[in-house]
C-alpha cells in the first residue's frame, strides 16, 4: 500500500536509554543531536509524535502509538537498542531507518538483515533527511510486495499438493481418471461455494478419519 505524503506520515524517534541524573558530555550531546534530528524531520514536512527510549517497553509503546516510520537514533549504541526495536516491529511490520556514528560497517548488514529498511552512517543533515527517509520507505514498499507475493506462491503451492492428492484418493478409490477427478471436486467446491482447495482438504481429512 503507497504511503501518505511526508507530512501525514507519523515519525517516532527511538533513543539509547540512558539513566544517568547528572548527564556527562556524551549525553549532553546525544540531547542536542536529537534535537537537530527532531528539527530535521519537522522542516521536511514529517509529524514526530514521539521519542522513545528503546527499552522493553518499547512495543507497548508502538502498538499505542501505531507510527508510519520509525527512525532510530543510535549513535554508537546501535547494537543496544536494535534488539528491542525488532522485537516491537516484529508481528507489525514498519518502515526503520537507522541512523548511526558507528564506524564499524559491519554491523550494516546485521541490521538489515534484522529489519531495518536504511541504515546511515554519519550525521544527517536537514536537506539529506527527506531522501533518506523515501527510500527507506520505497524499500519497505518493494520488500512488503515480495513478501506478500512469496507468500501467495507458496500458498497455491500448498493448495495445488493438497488438490493434487484428493485427486489421487478419487483416481484410486473411485476409479475416476484425473480429469473425472477433477471435475468432481471442481463442482462440489461449486455447489458448496468453496475454494477448491477447501473441498480438497475436507475429502482428505474424511478418508484420515475413515482410514
Amino acid at each position: 500500500m503507497p504511503q501518505p505524503p511526508a507530512i501525514h506520515l507519523r515519525v517516532i524517534i527511538i533513543l539509547p536509554v540512558t539513566v544517568s541524573l547528572e548527564p556527562d558530555d556524551d549525553e549532553v550531546a546525544e540531547v542536542e543531536r536529537t534535537r537537530i534530528l527532531r528539527i530535521a524531520l519537522l522542516e521536511a514536512g514529517y509529524n514526530v509524535v514521539a521519542t522513545l527510549p528503546g527499552d522493553r517497553f518499547l512495543p507497548e509503546r508502538l502498538a499505542q502509538i501505531q507510527p508510519d516510520l520509525i527512525v532510530v537514533d543510535a549513535e554508537s549504541q546501535g547494537r543496544d537498542i536494535l534488539e528491542h526495536v525488532v522485537m516491537a516491529t516484529r508481528d507489525d511490520r514498519r518502515p526503520i531507518v537507522m541512523l548511526s556514528d558507528d564506524p564499524d560497517t559491519s554491523y550494516v548488514r546485521q541490521a538489515i538483515s534484522a529489519g531495518v529498511s536504511t541504515y546511515v552512517v554519519a550525521g544527517t543533515t536537514a536537506a539529506q533527511i527527506k531522501p533518506v527517509l523515501d527510500v527507506a520507505l520505497a524499500r519497505f514498499e518493494h520488500e512488503e510486495l515480495l513478501r506478500s507475493e512469496l507468500a501467495d506462491a507458496r500458498n497455491q503451492l500448498e493448495e495445488r499438493k493438497v488438490i493434487d492428492r484428493a485427486k489421487g484418493l478419487l483416481m484410486t478409490r473411485q476409479g475416476l481418471s484425473e480429469q473425472e477427478a477433477y471435475a468432481r471436486l471442481r463442482k462440489a467446491a461449486m455447489d458448496r461455494g468453496l475454494k477448491l482447495a477447501e473441498v480438497a482438504q475436507r475429502l482428505i481429512d474424511a478418508a484420515d478419519l475413515l482410514g
